[in-house]
């Protein structure tokens, strides 16, 4: 068996899993066409997501070893995900639509957890699928960010939910501290999934402007006030986990 929990001699090609997915992505991208009446926009913004994540996938996946299931299960995700951020600056053309965006979004959330339970019952897990999952969740979060900005539910201080995040990792380009590992944490999780529920709540078309603002004000105090933790904690540790 190999790490994956898969036969050593039972392994499908790299190739076949992002064929699928590329199959996946150019399905759900023509019928959100087709309802919609996007731009061409909406589809090359589509095909620029999923090229990155495929291009990805390949530099830092093994060629020689099976994908497993539990990163199929994240590549399922990407799928819904890939669509729904390219939808995102079109929120506000989809009218009668906000309701299956949202229940896409909110599918979204719940397969969140499927990769996890997967990788624990295969004894898969593996530092790449960790990574998978949480650079899926930061871009979910940034395209939900950008649908409630085009819904004006928010003002541009929205953003910030989606755009934390990637400063952090900018951030870490300067300061070599920032890139030691941290700790597996359950406020971590749970500030990351309230942010998520909040921007879905939020662009659903009941919901209004006050009530989004005031649930995104709070999930941004919680993802600052997290983020303050994470940092106040490598700082401590700088001269002994500082990489350069």
């Amino acid at each position: 068996m190999d790490s994956n929990g898969q036969s050593a001699s039972f392994r499908f090609p790299l190739s076949l899993d992002l064929a699928w997915g590329f199959g996946l992505v150019l399905i759900l991208g023509l019928a959100a066409g087709w309802l919609a009446d996007l731009s061409l926009m909406f589809h090359a913004v589509t095909w620029l997501l999923y090229g990155t994540v495929a291009g990805c996938i390949v530099h830092y996946w093994p060629a020689t070893r099976d994908f497993g299931w539990a990163n199929r299960a994240t590549l399922l995700r990407t799928g819904l995900v890939v669509i729904l951020v390219a939808l995102a600056p079109f929120a506000d053309q989809l009218a009668g639509d906000l309701w299956l965006y949202g229940s896409l979004a909110a599918l979204a959330l719940i397969l969140d957890g499927v990769d996890g339970t997967v990788a624990r019952a295969t004894g898969s897990q593996s530092d790449f699928g960790a990574r998978f999952d949480m650079e899926l969740d930061a871009l979910f979060i940034l395209g939900l960010s950008v649908a409630v900005l085009a819904l004006d539910k928010a003002g541009i201080w929205v953003l910030a939910l989606g755009v934390m995040r990637y400063a952090f990792v900018a951030a870490s380009g300067l300061l070599g501290w920032l890139k030691a590992p941290l700790p597996e944490s359950f406020r971590r999780k749970t500030v990351c999934v309230w942010q998520i529920v909040t921007l879905v709540v939020a662009v659903l078309p009941p919901v209004n402007s006050l009530f989004a603002s005031t649930t995104l004000a709070t999930a941004l105090a919680l993802l600052a006030w997290s983020f303050y933790l994470d940092v106040r904690w490598l700082y401590r540790r700088r001269d002994s986990n500082d990489v350069c």
